[in-house]
């Protein structure tokens, strides 16, 4: 399962939100989004959890504690094409 995280701290990284996700279960990927002219974090991130179960247990868990002097929004990714058809739908207005 993908999961969107937001709402990050800007010295979050890749390790300690893997390191955060690892206590639910194997994590095969954990991507803090940084700007590419700036380099600077954009604070939201997406972890790779292939056991649905334990990355349902991690959102429910993990949305809105406190990590690393923030309190961060934790759900269920949506897939990229939801993105696009909901901006076009919104542009078509």
């Amino acid at each position: 399962m993908n999961i969107f995280i937001a709402k990050l701290s800007p010295k979050t990284t890749n390790e300690s939100l893997h390191a955060l996700f690892q206590e639910y279960g194997k994590v095969n990927s954990a991507k803090v989004i940084f700007d590419r002219d700036s380099g600077r974090s954009k604070c939201y991130a997406f972890v790779e959890m292939s056991n649905d179960q334990e990355a349902s247990e991690a959102i429910n868990d993990l949305d809105g504690i406190e990590f690393e002097g923030s309190n961060i929004v934790v759900k269920k990714a949506r897939p990229k094409n939801d993105h696009r058809d909901q901006d076009r739908r919104s542009y078509n207005r």
